[in-house]
């Protein structure tokens, strides 16, 4: 399935004017900040989805080609913005708080807030705006897929650039998931402040 302007369509017709799609990228990782995108499409492709051809769930793309996606959608977009919680505000509040923590902080860094928001499976309790969680929903909405590469493309930089920090960890290489070569640097060099450590197995090492 190809994600499509269809639901971000429907709003519009419905008098909403500022449609922000959210995505997130990294939450079952063990290492580092979670990011979160907020995108807002502009009208102009809202109405013809073929200027963003090619815009899919990150996961189905190879790095070559969302680093491609990414320059095109910052080209086409009306708004995006970034927001992240670092390991010890997961480790503080949960996953699902942080999650919805990002979430808000990459909202208010839009220039202007939207009206309505198309979320990824999670919903932004008391966010004063109409919101559609979707399962899946970089599958099915536009914005939510665009979204879903920019957070993509911004953690993957983390984590090459905290690789670079930490050279014996391979963070470049394994993003901070849970491989076993990201296991065997933990077991090898002992777990850094930028690790997660109420996520198992990183508590039975801390």
């Amino acid at each position: 399935m190809t994600p499509s302007n269809a639901l971000e369509q429907e709003l519009a017709a419905a008098g909403y004017r500022s449609i922000a799609g959210i995505d997130e990228v990294g939450r079952g990782c063990w290492a580092d900040a979670l990011p979160i995108s907020a995108v807002v499409l502009p009208p102009a492709v809202l109405a013809n989805a073929d200027r963003l051809a090619g815009i899919d769930d990150s996961k189905k793309l190879t790095p070559v080609q969302r680093e491609a996606a990414y320059q095109t959608i910052l080209a086409n977009t009306a708004a995006w913005a970034v927001g992240s919680v670092p390991a010890h505000v997961i480790d503080s509040h949960g996953i699902l708080i942080a999650t919805r923590l990002a979430m808000q902080i990459a909202l208010l860094r839009l220039p202007q807030l939207p009206d309505a928001l198309l979320i990824d499976a999670v919903e932004l309790v008391g966010w004063p705006c109409m919101q559609r969680s979707l399962i899946r929903g970089d599958s099915y909405s536009l914005s939510i897929a665009a979204a879903s590469i920019v957070a993509k493309v911004t953690r993957d930089r983390m984590m090459a650039a905290l690789g670079r920090s930490y050279p014996t960890y391979g963070f470049e290489q394994h993003k901070g998931y849970g491989t076993a070569a990201h296991q065997q640097a933990l077991l090898r060099y002992g777990v850094t402040i930028h690790h997660r450590r109420s996520f198992r197995p990183i508590a039975a090492l801390v």
